[in-house]
């Protein structure tokens, strides 16, 4: 009367899950389909405007408003900081010009 099966290791569950087609990723920002090409950025540090907080600014992208949103939420999360996209550019909270970098190498762009 009682169908259920109990599964014990993971390999026990493999058997009844279909394989996958999909290759395994192993960067992040191919995952994120976000390849800058060896597109030249410009990364600053601007106070201005803001009551003295900075904010590290990417400028130089040259993409639609939903990539820059897209491109923006990943330096976002991987510098676990706030941020927007405005007039062209994109406003990361604090000093995060390395990280912002790093991550931007990552994803193939030029910084200048």
């Amino acid at each position: 009367m009682n169908d259920r099966k109990i599964y014990k290791s993971l390999s026990d569950l493999k058997q009844i899950l279909p394989e996958s087609k999909r290759s395994p990723v192993t960067d992040k920002s191919s995952a994120s389909g976000h390849d800058g090409k060896g597109k030249s950025v410009r990364v600053s540090l601007d106070a201005k405007g803001r009551k003295g907080k900075t904010v590290t600014l990417i400028s130089g992208l040259q993409h639609n408003p939903k990539t820059m949103e897209d491109i923006a939420r990943i330096l976002k999360q991987y510098c676990g900081a706030g941020g927007t996209v405005k007039d062209g550019n994109i406003e990361i909270q604090g000093d995060q010009l390395e990280r912002v970098i790093v991550k931007l190498r990552q994803m193939n762009y030029i910084i200048d």
